[in-house]
Order: C-alpha cells, then structure tokens, then sequence
C-alpha cells in the first residue's frame, strides 16, 4: 500500500530538489572534512583501547580468561540469544513511535537497527552521526525520512530515560549493598546526582514541552552565533519537535508501552550478565543483584566511551575492576567484557553481510555512511524535498 500526498507545483518540486541536492553536497563535504579531522583521533583511541586491553588481559591472566571461555562453551548461544532479544525489543519500540499514517514493520526495523549499529562499531568516532542517520535511510523506501527521523529521535528518548534510572538503580544498590573504595565511592555519589538532575530536567522539558531545540538555535541566532547556519537548524528543530510532541500529545496510551519495551532491553541485559557468569565463575555463585550492578555499570560505558571502538579495553579495565569489589577476580570481569565483545563482533559481522547484500562495498562502508549522514541532514532541513510517497 503507497501513501500518497498532495502533489506541489513541479516548479516549485524541482526547485526544492535542486536545494535538497545542493544541502546534501554541502552536508557531505563538511561531514567528509570532519571525517578527515578525527580519524586520525580515531586511530590513537583505538591504540589506546587496545594497548589497556592486553594490559588488563595480562594482568588478569590469559590462562584464566581462556579457562573461563572454555567454561561458557555452547553457552555463548544463550549470550546470542539475549543480545537478539534485545536488538528485537528497541526495534519493536522504535515501530511503535510512528504515527499514522505511517508504519514500519518490525522485521525492516530490526534489519535498520542491525546495520545502523554496525557501521557504529566500523566507524571509530562517528556511532551516533552515522549510525542512527544510516538506520532512517536503511527504511527510507518504506517511511519518509522526517517520519523516520522523528520515531528515531523518540525512541531514543525513552531509550535514554530508561538508562538514567537503570544507572540511578544500579549504582543506588551498589551504594547500599558493598564496601567501596573512597574514589568509587565518590564517582557513585557524582552519578547519582547527575542522573537525579537528568531526571528532573527531561521531565519538565516533556511535561511542559519546552522547545529548547529550537529555542536555543533561535537564540545563539540573535546573539550572531553560527551565521547562516542556525537559520536553516531552526526550523529543522521546530518540525522536529512538532512531530514528538505531536506524538506525546497524541500518543499517550502507548507511552508505557514504548517505555516497557525499553526496561525490557535492560532486563534482558541482566539475564544475560547473570548467565555469562553462571558459567564462567567456578569460585562464587552469582545473584542477580550482582548482574544487575554489573550491568548498569556496563550501560555508564557504553555511554561514556561510545567513542571508542567496541569499548576496546575500557570495558575491560571498569568490568575487571568491579568485579573485584563485588567478590569476583579481575579475571571473571575481564572474560565477562570479552564475552561481551564476541556478541558485538558476532552482531557487527551480520550487519555487515547484509550491507554486502544490499550492495555496499566493505572499502566504501565510511563513505556511504558519510553520505546517509548528508541525505538526513538534507531532508530534515527541508522536509518538502523528500519523495512525497512511501510504501507502508
């Protein structure tokens, strides 16, 4: 089924075009120029990554590590399985966050996520300007992109609500339940009231529906701030945020749905934290508060060093050293993190055989993400240059 839309006059349809392409050649050079400028920043955080992980793999005792591997054997299905649940469920959420008359099927959600993410682990010190603009391009013959987009960016927010408080949680139980360090111990407090603040403020920003997008490009405008470019990020703000507090006003039944979904990928997390440990730890039973601090503190990783390529020794290093604290030896953490990374590998290698699959070269993965980037940015800056129909 084609949802059709109002045809513009063609003059005014091909002028439109004729600036989306200038826009997106335009996005493309800069993205392209500053692609240039991190990569080398890319490279010396990758080194850096991987020179932290023989250090801990070192310390921690390869002979351990590799006894632990062992241990997990077949188990490493489970570990799959749980990480397909939870890509499964944020794609689930994300269909959830588009409103009539548009829809996007699970699978072709599910498919977007894979691949987007994946070029988020290829490409070093790009995961969030190339990954979620590669996923609404990924769907784009099916929604238009300012559809796309706008789901995107809600799913994201319940996505970011529910880290702030699994990360409120975790670290309260961790607080609460075991003798820390005097430096962990103030890094707990830091994020407690950090998340307590986050809280707060995205409350109020939803409940009252402060444009604070829009409103800050319209006021960095007035103070001469960004010339010539805050006039076409203003009105790309304000459609964005008409679309998701359209949705919030609109939607309001399905909020707890989405959110739902979301708790559902952190639980799922757990479990899988729990498992992992069940078999790779000889010495000491596991309990699911321990998973659960574990897994929460895994989630301020993710966050904090999204930057660096699959967290390469950093996940290492913060699991290894928790593990301590929390009665484990650094080598149970240390294989943990590196169970972890064969499930991103595993998942990083199916998105790239379905990028190879729809055509993109593996030479040429940065720049086509490079490109999808530039398109976003072009269609979401002047919405009516988009196609104006999409499969459903």
């Amino acid at each position: 089924m084609r949802l059709a839309a109002s045809t513009p006059p063609v003059h005014h349809n091909c002028a439109n075009r004729a600036f989306a392409v200038n826009s997106a050649f335009m996005t493309n050079r800069f993205i392209s120029r500053t692609s240039r400028k991190i990569a080398p920043f890319g490279i010396i955080f990758a080194i850096l990554g991987v020179l932290l992980f023989v250090f801990f793999v070192r310390k921690a005792g390869v002979y351990e590590i590799w006894v632990g591997v062992k241990r997990l054997g077949a188990g490493f299905l489970l570990i799959l399985g749980f990480s397909g649940l939870r890509q499964a469920v944020r794609s689930l959420a994300w269909t959830r966050c588009f409103e009539l008359p548009y829809r996007l099927g699970f699978r072709e959600a599910f498919v977007a996520r894979v691949m987007g993410d994946g070029l988020g682990n290829i490409v070093p010190l790009a995961s969030v300007a190339v990954s979620e603009p590669s996923k609404v391009l990924f769907v784009r013959h099916r929604v238009p992109p300012l559809a796309a987009v706008a789901a995107l960016a809600l799913e994201n927010i319940f996505y970011s609500l529910s880290v702030v408080l699994f990360i409120f949680s975790g670290t309260a139980a961790l607080l609460l339940n075991f003798s820390l360090p005097k430096q962990l111990r103030y890094a707990s407090f830091a994020a407690l009231i950090a998340t307590t603040v986050v809280v707060v403020v995205g409350f109020f920003v939803i409940k009252r529906q402060w444009r604070f997008l829009s409103g800050a490009s319209s006021w960095l405008h007035r103070l001469g701030v960004g010339k010539g470019k805050m006039e076409h990020v203003h009105p790309r703000a304000h459609a964005l945020e008409d679309r998701v507090y359209g949705f919030y006003r609109n939607n309001r039944g399905n909020l707890l749905k989405i959110f739902a979904l979301e708790l559902c990928f952190h639980t799922a997390g757990v479990a899988e934290v729990y498992t992992t440990l069940s078999f790779i730890s000889d010495a000491k039973e596991p309990t699911l508060l321990i998973a659960f601090i574990l897994e929460s503190v895994n989630r301020v990783i993710n966050v904090v060093f999204k930057f660096i390529p699959l967290r390469t020794g950093v996940d290492e290093a913060g699991t290894g050293m928790l593990s301590k604290v929390l009665g484990f030896t650094t080598a149970i953490g240390v294989t943990l993190a590196i169970v972890r990374k064969a499930r991103d590998i595993f998942w990083t290698t199916i998105a790239v055989v379905l990028l190879v699959r729809r055509g993109f070269s593996l030479a040429a993965v940065t720049r086509k993400a490079e490109q999808m980037a530039a398109e976003v940015a072009a269609v979401t800056e002047n919405p009516s240059a988009s196609s104006p129909q999409a499969g459903g």
